[in-house]
């Protein structure tokens, strides 16, 4: 089970395969693939400030049936109760989708250099 951050989804379902590093397209390939609901919240941001232009719901539903994508389901509360630690950002996505992640020790891939320094099982190269 592996964690996605949101400009991987965004790289996947814009077929940018070329972006993505040799690791994090194996782990991609290997792994149940889920993203936090968070994701689709911060999609919608970049929907309604048109940096992209599919609506968020379009996007997962389409890589939920190309690789099989899922939004993760764990309790909410846990996840703010884990951001809640994440204090070496102030970007709330950013720290719920970690704290998603880290429930479980799961991988989120991400090239975010921030993510990569201070969430050891962030993976990228």
């Amino acid at each position: 089970m592996i964690y996605l951050d949101t400009h991987i989804v965004v790289w996947l379902y814009a077929g940018q395969v070329e972006k993505f590093s040799p690791q994090a397209r194996d782990l991609i390939n290997d792994n149940e693939i889920y993203i936090s609901p968070v994701v689709r919240l911060e999609l919608q941001y970049l929907y309604e400030i048109e940096r992209i232009t599919v609506k968020p719901d379009d996007i997962v539903s389409d890589l939920s049936g190309r690789i099989g994508l899922k939004v993760c389901d764990k309790n909410f509360n846990s996840v703010i109760s884990r951001a809640l630690a994440v204090d070496w950002t102030r970007d709330p996505f950013d720290r719920i989708i970690v704290a998603h992640a880290d429930l479980n020790h799961n991988i989120l891939i991400s090239k975010d250099q921030s993510i990569l320094a201070h969430y050891p099982h962030a993976r990228w190269e």
